[in-house]
């Protein structure tokens, strides 16, 4: 008997290139996929009528802040540099570890709810977002924010060696640890350099931001008179580091033929990049050079939802208004990037983004019969890209646990969780 089987579903396994859409039953035992076939005559402990539904790998979000929820609508339509100067940074000096972790449930429970199994996270009092996790069982690779070194006993180097040796692969692997420096405007060389080496002494991943305003590449350019993807490379942080670099916006032609040799990737917040003017990625340029490319949502106080439907659709659509071509990507292309494109980002390929025999159950149902903004349904590709949005995912599967099931939470206080982050609004602003 097995633990879970997911019937007559419309399953996308984002297995091949090609897009491929069939009726078929996917088994679970434990935390992974055993079996996927059609009409099974098998039982198991829990069974999941998926008919008229998508069951789809889950959505990784590649680059989040998600503490900072509690940012979500406040001080909306500024530069970067003065919404992170004038108004973010001030607050995130007070934080305390519960408003960290509040804050953290939060979008937990909202990308549960909209369909992310996955997200990678970039904050400090990292153990608190952690402690989120664990409590709502997602999966999330976290980094502790790394910026200027002031001496060798840098407060936030030591932290985060501390959140990799307490943290690292626990929670059955559902929680894994990175390597955070913030970005080179952020950053020594020193910090850099840091960063480096414990990426290559721990055998994780280095998150960084990198290229996402016009000012930040100018200002590398003009102070070092490189780019700063060409400064990355000549401190062989790519010949040395499986790299997860969020944004990309600025990259020029020489850019993107240094990050062909890359492992990871480039993760586009279409979103963010947007709302801040920081510009419009050239995310089909690097897709046909062979660069990896996945999605993002960044934190909610730049991007307000972490709704991944909402990334992919403007993803598409800004491609196509940029290059005015209508057929330079496709909805299959932008799905990959929130699926299996985000798990190669992360270095998981071989655990999660698609639905695979002896991958994790990551998984995630989609109502496709009910939505009057689904009807009629002519394409599911079509349909998952450019119609839904976060609350058509009805159920929500995580290393085999149904953590949603029908709209509705298991073993999470979704009330109490919202009073208490309205109460830091109260403290706060």
């Amino acid at each position: 008997m097995y633990d879970i089987i997911i019937k007559n579903g419309y399953v996308v396994d984002m297995v091949s290139d090609e897009n491929k859409v069939s009726i078929k039953d996917v088994l679970i035992n434990k935390n992974k996929i055993v079996k996927i076939e059609k009409n099974t005559n098998e039982t198991a402990k829990k069974v999941i009528d998926a008919k008229g539904k998508v069951v789809l790998p889950g959505f990784i979000n590649c680059h989040n802040h998600a503490a900072m929820t509690i940012f979500r609508g406040y001080s909306d339509d500024t530069s970067l540099m003065d919404w992170l100067e004038n108004k973010i940074w001030p607050i995130e000096d007070k934080l305390d570890k519960e408003d960290i972790y509040y804050s953290s449930l939060l979008a937990c429970i909202e990308m549960i709810k909209s369909g992310t199994t996955t997200f990678n996270d970039m904050y400090f009092l990292m153990e608190n977002v952690a402690k989120a996790v664990k409590e709502t069982k997602i999966r999330a690779m976290l980094g502790r924010c790394i910026m200027k070194m002031e001496s060798e006993d840098d407060e936030r180097v030591n932290e985060a060696i501390l959140l990799y040796e307490n943290y690292n692969n626990s929670e059955n692997g559902r929680i894994k640890v990175n390597i955070a420096p913030h970005a080179l405007y952020t950053c020594n060389k020193e910090a850099i350099i840091k960063s480096k080496e414990l990426a290559v002494k721990y055998n994780v991943p280095l998150h960084i931001h990198l290229d996402e305003t016009k000012g930040e590449h100018e200002n590398i350019l003009n102070e070092y008179g490189i780019t700063p993807t060409k400064m990355l490379d000549e401190m062989n942080v790519f010949d040395k580091c499986h790299v997860i670099l969020a944004h990309g916006v600025w990259l020029d032609d020489n850019d993107i033929q240094i990050l062909k040799k890359i492992k990871g990737g480039v993760v586009h917040n279409p979103i963010s990049n947007c709302k801040l003017s920081s510009g419009i990625a050239r995310v089909s340029k690097l897709l046909k050079e062979g660069v990896n490319v996945s999605l993002g949502t960044d934190g909610t106080g730049s991007t307000n939802t972490l709704d991944m439907f909402e990334e992919m659709k403007l993803c598409n659509y800004l491609q196509k208004v940029s290059t005015l071509e209508p057929t330079i990507i496709n909805a299959y292309d932008v799905l990959k990037m929130a699926t299996i494109n985000g798990a190669k980002t992360l270095g998981l390929e071989d655990e999660i983004g698609s639905i695979e025999v002896g991958k994790k159950a990551d998984i995630i149902l989609i109502d496709m019969k009910d939505g009057v903004h689904l009807n009629p349904l002519h394409d599911v590709i079509s349909n998952l890209v450019y119609s839904c949005n976060g609350s058509d995912v009805i159920t929500t599967i995580v290393d085999g646990n149904i953590l949603m099931e029908n709209r509705v939470l298991n073993g999470i206080d979704e009330d109490y969780v919202k009073q208490k982050c309205r109460e830091l609004i109260k403290k706060y602003f």
